[in-house]
């Protein structure tokens, strides 16, 4: 998928702009004032006065080898690392995430593993904003934490057929292909004159030159105006690869003895989400069970039917070699945030094959086509890649759920933390004084040092006084700040950014509400921040929901508090973690 707004066109004009969905409740606005008015009095009333509570792929797999683990993150004393980005890092570049050193990056490609690295590609632009197209940029990692630069491995334009877009990458172990065993070979979408075709791509250097097959286009465009971001898998189950492709409003299943001539087998189509993109299909085992696995279905959709952004649905469900039958008619999401989309997974071929039933990793791109090139970034566009995380399919509330975390290599970044426990937040707007407080309470708490960190928290309302929501605001300064919380009320989590640094000068889009469900769990909420210098993305309940989004505050501001609304919220345990800066290795 290619979507790099045009030179003089408006951000995202390359796309329908998403509703936002149907209008909720904000619950900032419960009283007759603006969340930033009210936050400001609520501030200066109880945070100076009484609580500051500052806080804190192919048929067969690769060699054996040790997974995730590096040097430079895990070797390394906490006082040899760096937990502010270098003084040159323009305000909005991240520690932690991946983004280009300049131009316009948007979809990641999925990544495989060889020779003792993982080799992921990303759409890049080089010509943004005076050019359009994209070509795919190489990064390698180890950990897939920390990242070095490649350069650019397919070039757009190259071969007469167009654009290069959306597709996936395999390593051909077995030589379906004819190519030699070991070639990686690529299949993605080319465009030229508004009409696009699957074409292959080779490689024969472990996926850091592609050359283009001469046979190409492999899937010449039958007619549609969408055929595009093909992904692809080897179905050990019926010795064939097999793909997914977006069809419009279908999503299109076709196999193949050898990646270039390809059989229509079926198609799951949908009316209500929009144009689909980035399809993905997997296999993965039910709560660790071997014996019990099911395929997913995922794709890029439109959710403004279902109360959502553009996201990624997905649904479990039977692949028999022929058709997809989902388990249920209505999607379920990987993330509900503002900005995760184009999402990828992956397994780990290193790992036994009831590891890689069991688990996946999955990446996205942290920005929306309702504003991805209206950012405040100056030296590069198109925001971010997220954190890479581990799925696990688990029965949550009866029904097979993607469960999501941080990757285990991220805890390597991670410095001394900060631990508190039973705090008590009082409703913010009643008067209060220091005596009011329970006396850890009111004891001074730190602030955030480093641009990056972790914040992990339960909390529950008050049985005796129970607050109707709680919430943090990160990225604290200047009068800005995004506001994470929980709505006990309706058993929600929520990320509102609309007293954010950017949001005045943002379409309606960014500064729409983002929730998702979160019931007590043992009597709490969890919630798990990875917070950057403009991303938050939040973990809720072990992961069982997710929310991604950007957020920018003040230049230098990383302030972070709390409050209660009507009523008290009990923090029953609270966890602040810098996190080391991990700059991706330049090229020079």
């Amino acid at each position: 998928m290619n979507r790099t707004p045009r030179p003089g066109s408006p951000p995202g004009a390359t796309t329908p702009t998403a509703p936002s969905g149907p209008a909720r409740r904000r619950p900032w606005r419960r009283r007759p004032r603006t969340w930033a008015a009210a936050t400001a009095a609520a501030i200066a009333a109880v945070i100076a006065a009484v609580l500051a509570v500052v806080l804190v792929p192919g048929p067969a797999g690769s060699p054996t080898a040790s997974t995730n683990a590096t040097p430079e993150a895990s070797d390394r004393p906490h006082g040899d690392r760096d937990f502010t980005r270098p003084d040159d890092w323009s305000t909005y570049r991240p520690a932690v995430h991946l983004t280009p050193e300049e131009r316009w990056m948007n979809d990641p490609q999925r990544p495989f593993w060889l020779d003792g690295r993982w080799h992921y590609y990303y759409l890049y632009n080089a010509d943004y904003p005076e050019g359009n197209g994209t070509e795919w940029y190489h990064a390698t990692s180890t950990d897939l934490v920390h990242w070095r630069e490649e350069g650019v491995a397919i070039e757009k334009y190259a071969n007469g057929l167009g654009d290069i877009e959306t597709g996936s990458a395999v390593v051909d172990t077995e030589d379906t292909a004819g190519f030699g065993r070991g070639a990686v070979i690529a299949i993605l979408t080319q465009q030229a004159d508004g009409v696009q075709r699957q074409s292959l791509f080779v490689s024969t250097d472990g996926g850091f030159h592609f050359a283009p097959f001469d046979g190409n286009p492999v899937m010449d465009n039958p007619g549609e105006a969408h055929w595009r971001d093909p992904k692809v898998v080897w179905d050990d189950t019926n010795d064939e690869w097999l793909m997914v492709l977006a069809e419009g409003r279908k999503i299109g299943f076709y196999t193949s003895p050898d990646l270039k001539a390809w059989t229509y087998r079926s198609g799951f189509e949908r009316d209500d989400l929009g144009i689909l993109e980035c399809p993905d299909l997997f296999r993965m085992s039910l709560d660790g069970d071997p014996a019990k696995t099911t395929w997913v279905l995922a794709a890029g959709v439109n959710g403004a039917e279902h109360g959502m952004t553009t996201g990624t649905a997905y649904w479990t469900g039977a692949w028999d070699g022929e058709r997809f039958a989902a388990d249920a008619a209505e999607p379920a999401w990987l993330d509900r945030g503002a900005d995760f989309y184009a999402a990828v997974t992956w397994d780990d071929p290193r790992r036994p094959e009831a590891e890689r039933l069991a688990s996946r990793y999955a990446i996205g791109w942290l920005n929306n086509w309702a504003y991805a090139g209206a950012l405040p970034t100056d030296d590069w566009h198109g925001g971010a890649d997220s954190i890479v995380r581990e799925l696990e399919l688990r029965t949550v509330d009866g029904r097979p759920t993607l469960v999501s975390s941080p990757v285990a290599a991220l805890d390597g970044l991670a410095g001394e933390p900060e631990v508190r426990s039973d705090l008590r937040v009082p409703d913010a707007a009643a008067p209060r004084s220091a005596a009011d407080l329970d006396p850890d309470a009111s004891a001074e708490l730190p602030q955030p040092a480093s641009d990056a960190y972790r914040l992990t928290v339960e909390v529950a309302p008050d049985p005796d006084d129970p607050a109707s929501e709680v919430r943090f605001r990160v990225k604290e300064g200047d009068g800005s700040f995004a506001a994470v919380g929980v709505d006990f009320a309706t058993g929600t989590a929520f990320v509102a950014r609309d007293a954010d640094a950017a949001a005045a000068a943002m379409p309606d889009a960014y500064r729409a509400v983002r929730t998702t469900p979160a019931p007590l769990r043992d009597g709490v909420v969890t919630l798990d921040l990875v917070v950057d210098a403009s991303s938050v993305e939040v973990f809720v309940n072990g992961g069982e929901s997710t929310m991604s989004s950007l957020v920018f505050g003040a230049p230098g501001a990383n302030g972070l508090s709390v409050e209660s609304v009507d009523g008290t919220t009990e923090v029953r345990s609270l966890r602040l973690t810098p996190l080391a800066v991990a700059p991706v290795a330049r090229r020079g």
